[in-house]
């Protein structure tokens, strides 16, 4: 009976979908596309900043493509530089502005192999089990019968070819063939799309060693600096599940001269596994880990669509801000034990403790942002939402930002109540209840003399990276001993930055009796909302525990810090929820300071990262809510503020 109740919410769903819902997919628009030429920049010793993702899936990885997508690596490329591609429910996506450094990560594991088997002329689509992915994405269709139906498709099939290749009846050289054939089409993609100065490309992909929310769950991307001579076959799950062996693995193609790098993402659901105190089968770390970790992570994902991984209010009581995209909707993200190991700034407190205990530090990294789209292409902006993985959560109705009118909602909460949820008298699809919570995030930003794979990738390994949650902030953040003669004013104000002091990322050391002065500047989107404020978060150890503390250093519209709380005045910036519209001259499109800590100690290495906040703006799903011409969830963010975090610069005592 249960299963035929499905049957009949999903046909009652389904021709509401071919109805009512269209018209909410019809009023999600598209950014127009500006009138806009990148110029090509010449080399600049005091560094620009360029705007990049790496975290991109195509049609090649399993899951995209099950769920619509068949746009390729080269679509990808297309996209970023500003072309319009098609979305999997039929509506095109393109950027008002094209991104500097792209690259596409599609999953190592299962490279393009469901493509492979909806290939009916191909070899792999002659196992009888491949036979329900046959012509999968000949005719897309976008209606909740089909989503329903494509939902199931991978795990069956993925057990499958699992059991296959474990008792041989399916041929592991044809699997690895495909692997490898896709691999090569991925990075001639890369080098077609490359143009120095201009745009960069990076070969990559991902590597997956666990697929359930906070049990182990450990991505990473795999990023490599050039294109020359990499290897045919990529390391995967498939080979092992143990991120160390991964870097074994990079380290030895680093031997043969292939150098790459590895980014951690969603360490925010990871369970603490992220960062843990000890190595992936539970040992000890010790300094080979620490030094091998370091060599291969230099850099860590802070925000992407499935949620930020800065900090969490768990953990971060004093830190009004830390609520910002942290929700998940799981179970788990409230057990404390999940928490711990699983956020960046608690990374960077665990790294000074393992520090205080006479080891070295592995978790100094450097921040960025990235997307994880897998429609080949990031939203990056609120008003332009469409989500992450396709026929999924392509449509308002489908991510929950609006709600089932009339009969069909109230007949589906009828019938299976479990696959519906009332908010404030509304029917909500369940599914709905995670993908809510998807964010636009985000974007990786890094500072760099040219727009090259040399100059962008040299920028990575010294950490002068930071991210944003979509809006293309740029952060300078200094720190160091020579900035006490230096005037906000001065036109030499970077070069001498970087000829005496120390860029984010970096590491300054103690000089008796001297504190170091900060140096920060952050400047707007042109195309976003204008600055609030410029915070700096410290963290330290006292007496062996956890210590940090957000300062406001720098406010908008000319208003002073309170010198108690450290905090600036509100600036009285709003949000209109008629038409998200938000009050005009209030914030700034500059903000520049200096600012020493006043609790400095000498004795006490600690850690500084700057994060820099715009004035409120819409979320997304109040977006779908007003174009659906609907109250937003009262349970759901109305405003969110977009923000970005630069690197830190760590202090150390010895």
């Amino acid at each position: 009976m249960k299963h035929q109740n499905f049957i009949v919410i999903a046909l009652i769903i389904f021709i509401n979908a071919c109805s009512e819902t269209n018209e909410n997919s019809k009023s999600i628009e598209v950014d127009e596309k500006e009138n806009y030429e990148q110029p090509k920049p010449l080399p600049n010793p005091d560094k620009n900043a360029y705007f990049g993702d790496l975290h991109v899936h195509t049609s090649n990885s399993f899951d995209a493509y099950t769920f619509g997508t068949i746009t390729s690596p080269s679509d990808a490329y297309r996209f970023a530089q500003g072309e319009a591609i098609p979305h999997p429910t039929g509506y095109e996506i393109q950027l008002k502005k094209p991104l500097d450094f792209y690259a596409v990560t599609d999953h190592a594991v299962f490279l393009g192999i469901i493509k492979e088997a909806a290939d009916t002329t191909s070899e792999f689509s002659k196992y009888d089990f491949t036979e329900p992915m046959h012509n999968l994405n000949k005719n897309v269709s976008n209606s909740i019968f089909s989503i329903i139906k494509r939902s199931g498709l991978f795990r069956g099939f993925g057990g499958k070819l699992a059991e296959g290749l474990e008792d041989g009846s399916v041929d592991r050289e044809l699997i690895e063939s495909v692997g490898k054939s896709v691999w090569q089409k991925t990075i001639k993609a890369a080098d077609d799309a490359y143009k120095p100065g201009v745009f960069t490309t990076f070969a990559g992909y991902e590597y997956t060693s666990s697929i359930e929310l906070y049990d182990k769950y450990l991505h990473r991307n795999v990023i490599f600096k050039d294109t020359k001579n990499l290897p045919v076959r990529i390391f995967s799950r498939a080979d092992s599940q143990d991120p160390e062996e991964l870097w074994n693995w990079m380290d030895i193609q680093r031997d043969k001269g292939l150098e790459s790098l590895a980014i951690p993402h969603n360490s925010n659901i990871s369970g603490g596994a992220a960062f843990s105190m000890s190595d992936y089968n539970g040992g000890p770390i010790d300094e080979t880990y620490v030094s091998q970790r370091l060599r291969n992570e230099p850099l860590v994902e802070i925000t992407q669509a499935k949620g930020t991984s800065e900090t969490h209010p768990f953990l971060s009581k004093n830190d009004e801000w830390a609520t910002f995209e942290s929700k998940t909707n799981m179970p788990q993200e409230n057990n404390i034990k999940n928490l711990k190991g699983s956020y960046v700034r608690d990374a960077y407190l665990r790294g000074l403790s393992l520090s205080n205990q006479g080891l070295s530090n592995p978790f100094k990294f450097g921040i960025i942002g990235s997307s994880d789209t897998h429609v080949s292409g990031g939203s990056y902006t609120e008003e332009t939402h469409f989500s992450k993985v396709g026929l999924l959560d392509g449509e308002p109705y489908l991510r929950g930002s609006v709600p089932y009118r009339g009969i069909y909602g109230f007949v589906a909460r009828l019938l299976q109540p479990e696959s519906i949820i009332q908010i404030d008298g509304n029917n909500y699809l369940g599914v709905s209840t995670r993908l809510i919570r998807f964010g636009s995030s985000g974007l990786a930003g890094v500072w760099a003399e040219e727009n090259t794979r040399e100059s962008i990738y040299d920028a990575f390994r010294r950490k002068e990276t930071f991210g944003t949650s979509g809006p293309r902030i740029k952060v300078r953040f200094f720190a160091g001993y020579n900035l006490e003669g230096s005037k906000l004013g001065d036109l030499t104000l970077i070069q001498d930055a970087y000829a005496k002091n120390t860029p984010m990322g970096g590491t300054i050391n103690q000089e008796e009796n001297k504190s170091p002065r900060f140096l920060i500047w952050a400047i707007s989107d042109p195309l976003g909302a204008p600055l609030q404020r410029v915070q700096i978060i410290k963290g330290w150890l006292e007496e062996g525990e956890h210590r940090e503390k957000v300062f406001d250093v720098a406010c908008s519209d000319g208003q002073s810090i309170d010198p108690v709380t450290h905090r600036c005045p509100d600036n009285g910036a709003s949000v209109n929820l008629e038409d998200c519209s938000i009050s005009p001259n209030k914030g700034n499109s500059e903000i520049k300071s200096f600012w020493q800590d006043p609790e400095f100690k000498q004795d006490q290495d600690a850690f500084y990262y700057s994060r820099v906040l715009e004035n409120p703006t819409c979320r997304w799903s109040t977006w779908d809510a007003i174009r659906g011409d609907e109250t937003p969830r009262s349970d759901i963010p109305i405003t969110i503020q977009e923000r970005a975090w630069s690197s830190p610069i760590w202090y150390s005592k010895k």
